[in-house]
């Protein structure tokens, strides 16, 4: 009976897991779409500073009636900014990533994080990596050269993009380990989504603010769906443990193929695909490797 309760809060987790990816991928796809309508890329700062002020807002509303919190307190906890700066650095490439690539290969390229999270424990954190660990890592790379395609090399300085965006992810995640408790998620959310609203807004000063009334319904769709991705990533971390739900984070390469194609007529090409499938293998190979040496909960 035991196993079967324990099976079925994994199974629940997982599928929260792929509902945060499912819905942070339609909410990308919908901030291209309005940016490509706009057809100026650095309206991309606009449109993001348009979405975070209807989410920071939702979010701090949440906080005030739900939680009974006091914003301005939470506002001055200097942990959170400092982990909401990695946010922003991860999401200023991630968005750049996003207009001059294709989003299935943002997606793929952002899976290396978990190749980083190995090298990182390794450089700085002195942690034994055994052969099997940095045999993935190595296969992995060569996931993402087949995915790069060397042959187009006058655009491969296009792919460094998503894979900084999963360096400062990594960053960023090993600062959320000593931060994020079950009653903080909330509160972490909405100081990142305040930070990148803040800096969307100032580069929107900079490079004009582009947003028309015809691409508000874009923007709020997007709006909506990534708030389903906190609210579904949140509840992740809530109802299961890390190591089971860790794989079903790879379904946003299998969204980003389907969303990329059917909104953005975006078709991916056979070197992305094979690519995907070297890089998801290894990567799940890598969790599961971390699981077994307790590196996962």
């Amino acid at each position: 009976m035991k196993s079967k309760i324990l099976f079925s809060t994994g199974s629940f987790g997982i599928l929260l897991m792929m509902a945060g990816q499912l819905s942070f991928a339609i909410n990308d796809s919908f901030v291209k779409l309005a940016v490509k309508n706009i057809e100026t890329d650095t309206s991309i700062f606009s449109v993001i500073f348009t979405r975070g002020c209807i989410t920071t807002i939702l979010l701090g509303l949440y906080l005030i009636i739900i939680e009974k919190k006091n914003l301005f307190k939470i506002l001055s906890i200097k942990r959170f900014h400092i982990r909401g700066l990695y946010e922003v650095l991860t999401a200023l490439f991630f968005f750049i990533a996003l207009i001059v690539l294709p989003i299935s290969e943002v997606y793929t390229l952002l899976m290396t994080n978990p190749f980083f999270v190995t090298i990182f424990a390794f450089l700085f954190l002195k942690e034994k990596v055994g052969v099997r660990r940095w045999a993935a890592v190595i296969i992995g790379f060569i996931g993402v050269v087949v995915v790069i395609n060397p042959q187009n090399i006058g655009f491969n300085y296009l792919f460094l993009l998503p894979i900084i965006s999963a360096i400062f992810l990594t960053i960023r995640d090993i600062a959320t380990k000593t931060l994020a408790t079950k009653s903080n998620n909330v509160e972490i959310t909405f100081i990142t989504a305040f930070l990148i609203t803040f800096f969307a807004g100032l580069a929107s000063l900079i490079f004009g603010y582009h947003v028309t009334i015809d691409e508000t319904p874009h923007i709020l769709i997007s709006s909506i769906f990534v708030l389903f991705g906190y609210l579904f990533s949140v509840m992740t971390v809530y109802y299961a443990p890390l190591s089971l739900t860790a794989s079903a984070r790879y379904s946003v390469i299998l969204f980003g193929i389907i969303f990329g194609y059917f909104i953005l007529n975006e078709i991916p090409s056979s070197t992305m695909i094979i690519g995907a499938f070297i890089i998801t293998l290894s990567g799940l190979f890598v969790i599961k490797r971390e699981k077994e040496i307790g590196k996962i909960d």
